[in-house]
């Protein structure tokens, strides 16, 4: 197992209610200092009363912003140990009608926002010489379908990234993995008496399990890419 310091900091970026929630509980429950940041705190206030999380306003998109967030981390709990990007915009239409503009934003948000945040976390982590760097990816990040142009796009671009960083950073200690979550999350997706089983689903308790083993996975077997796709998802 890695060497872990008494108490690890997390930091996830692009907070919500679903996957980000259930990954926040589960490193609350191993002690972990939580920061969430969120263009939207107020959506949050459940969530950091549950796990004694912070919770930071900041844009994906916005370098200063970004930045900040993180000195005030430093400040607060030190250098992360951990840092997850999860911010995405779905944005969808057929491609004769789409705004450019929102285009841009969702692509902004989605691929620019984590060389943010990878950029933010590396000089932290390196200067350690230790760290995890998590990207959340989707069936989009290698399968683009009609009418999703704009968050394939960023998915493929935030996938590029992780590459590019897990064989540039993996050698100066730090574990850079992109995760793709191929199939709905079912605090997104399932609903109330819907027919099939309920795990048809993918469980984001067992996704934030996952995520937890892969940060405490040995250097000499690290996990750079992994698939998570329910039982009944077709390949």
């Amino acid at each position: 197992m890695p060497e872990q310091t008494a108490v690890e900091t997390a930091i996830i970026v692009g907070a919500g209610k679903g996957l980000s929630a259930a990954l926040a509980r589960r490193l609350a429950r191993e002690g972990f200092r939580i920061a969430l940041v969120a263009r939207d705190v107020d959506k949050l206030a459940p969530l950091v009363a549950e796990t004694g999380a912070r919770a930071y306003a900041a844009d994906a998109q916005n370098p200063v912003a970004i930045e900040g967030v993180f000195a005030e981390v430093d400040k607060a709990f030190g250098p992360p140990d951990l840092v997850v990007f999860n911010a995405a915009m779905r944005y969808r239409g057929p491609v004769e009608v789409l705004d450019p503009a929102d285009v841009m934003d969702a692509y902004a948000v989605g691929a620019f926002g984590g060389f943010l945040t990878a950029q933010a976390a590396a000089r932290r982590m390196l200067a350690r010489g230790k760290g995890s760097l998590f990207f959340t990816g989707a069936t989009a990040s290698v399968k683009a379908m009609p009418h999703s142009v704009p968050f394939a796009m960023a998915k493929f671009a935030l996938r590029a990234l992780a590459q590019g960083l897990a064989r540039e950073l993996g050698p100066r200690g730090i574990h850079v993995a992109h995760f793709i979550l191929d199939g709905g999350i079912a605090s997104s997706w399932a609903t109330a008496g819907e027919p099939g089983p309920a795990d048809k689903w993918l469980d984001p308790d067992a996704i934030a399990d996952t995520y937890l083993a892969v940060h405490r996975q040995h250097r000499s077997a690290w996990t750079s890419e992994m698939e998570l796709r329910p039982w009944v998802e077709k390949f």
